[in-house]
């Protein structure tokens, strides 16, 4: 693939909209690569971490909202410990899930935001993690009814997870955060 490189896809909207989002600036990276050399995900990206953020300076907007790699980064920070030029790349990865949210771009990465979406619903919910309402209603919502219906009752019995949730003690905390972000958000 070949892009022309110009003024304009420099000044992108693109650009400027990743800036505001995140809080970062993307256009200071000069591509060193060692985001994508300590990222303990990387193998499994379309992309690469500093090729995202290359393709956001020159305006790629398309290929980077559709990508898996912004659905797959685990959010770890390896990255933005690493960036010589202290770009917290985990926030610009989280700006670009939200943006590709809201303008309902066709993922090639469907099943995780179904995951993080229930994870998040979980976590407000509960306050903490149930992890067998997280596997079952992410199985039923992915479309990966009976993946790990086998596996339940051994880890029912193992004590590993409970088959009931418990809600922590500051649950009101918790959904006022919930509320506070999505008022940021303007939701």
């Amino acid at each position: 693939m070949k892009y022309e490189i110009s003024q304009e896809t420099l000044k992108s909207e693109f650009v400027s909209d990743v800036e505001r989002r995140s809080q970062q600036n993307v256009r200071s990276c000069y591509q060193c690569g060692k985001c994508s050399a300590g990222c303990p995900i990387c193998f499994a990206m379309d992309y690469t971490p500093n090729q995202i953020i290359r393709m956001i300076q020159i305006g790629i907007r398309d290929e980077v909202l559709s990508s898996k790699t912004i659905w797959l980064c685990a959010s770890c920070e390896t990255c933005s410990t690493r960036c010589p030029r202290e770009v917290d790349l985990a926030a610009v990865m989280d700006a670009l899930r939200r943006m590709a949210q809201e303008e309902k771009v066709n993922m090639k990465e469907k099943d995780v935001p179904v995951f993080n979406r229930i994870f998040l619903e979980i976590i407000r919910r509960y306050g903490r993690l149930y992890e067998a309402g997280l596997i079952g209603n992410y199985n039923l919502n992915s479309g990966h009814l009976l993946k790990d219906v086998f596996m339940a009752p051994k880890m029912f019995l193992k004590g590993k997870i409970s088959p009931f949730p418990r809600k922590t003690k500051n649950i009101r905390e918790i959904r006022k955060m919930f509320k506070r972000v999505k008022k940021v958000e303007g939701r």
